[in-house]
Order: structure tokens, then sequence, then C-alpha cells
């Protein structure tokens, strides 16, 4: 299945890659809305590459996490109320300027995607960065 909406966004050097997909129907027995929001960082969006018998991506890092909960904080009350449909929301960051954080750019990019997919979406957030 292809992604219900995305967007590639590009500021400065950095590139971000966000994809949204949701379940047309509603979850069994779920109380809450099920959104998963995954923000991904690959070494080679910085330019590194592991060193030493593994060169895989592990788990996601803290700052990963912490990104990922950025995210959902501002998108999360744009949902109707009583939605009970899993949504998937995965922030893939290709390139990385030590300039512009990334994470700011996936708050926009999510809500980019989530406004031109069909899933319901009562919004349009940006995130900023001050200081």
């Amino acid at each position: 299945k292809q992604a219900d909406g995305a967007v590639l966004l590009k500021y400065a050097d950095s590139v971000l890659l966000t994809t949204v997909n949701g379940n047309e129907k509603a979850m069994p027995g779920t109380d809450f809305l099920p959104l998963t929001v995954e923000y991904q960082e690959k070494f080679y969006a910085a330019g590194k590459i592991p060193g030493g018998f593994l060169k895989r991506e592990s788990r996601p890092s803290d700052n990963a996490v912490l990104s990922a909960r950025i995210i959902d904080r501002p998108i999360r009350p744009l949902f109707p109320d009583g939605m009970r449909n899993e949504i998937q929301v995965i922030i893939t960051v290709l390139s990385a300027d030590p300039d512009n954080p990334p994470d700011i750019w996936g708050i926009t990019g999510s809500s980019l995607a989530l406004n031109i997919s069909p899933i319901p979406f009562e919004g349009i957030v940006a995130g900023v960065q001050v200081g």
C-alpha cells in the first residue's frame, strides 16, 4: 500500500521525508487515538557511517524518541474527537543541517502530509524554534 500522504520538505541543507498512513476502520475496543509517530535519524543524514562490525542502524536514539514526542504533541489534538482509527506518521531525516534542527521541520512536514491525506485532520501546524 502506498502512503496516504507524503511530503518531501527541504529547508537550507535539511531534507525530510514525511509519510502518513491511516487505517480506514476504527480499531475495535479502543478508547484512545492510536497515533504512532516515528522519527528516524539515519547516520548518513549527518554524513556519518557507523564503524565496527555492525554497519546497520540500531534502535532509535534518545534524541529521536524526544523528537517524535515533540512532533506528536501539537498534532494529536487536531484529530476529531472520538477518532479511533490507527494512524502512523513517519519522519525520515535524509539530510541534516546543524543550523536548522530537523525535528522542528518534522512538525511542519507532518502537518502538511496529514492535510493532503484523506485522514480527517482539523488544522495546520508549523514548528518554530526561538533562541
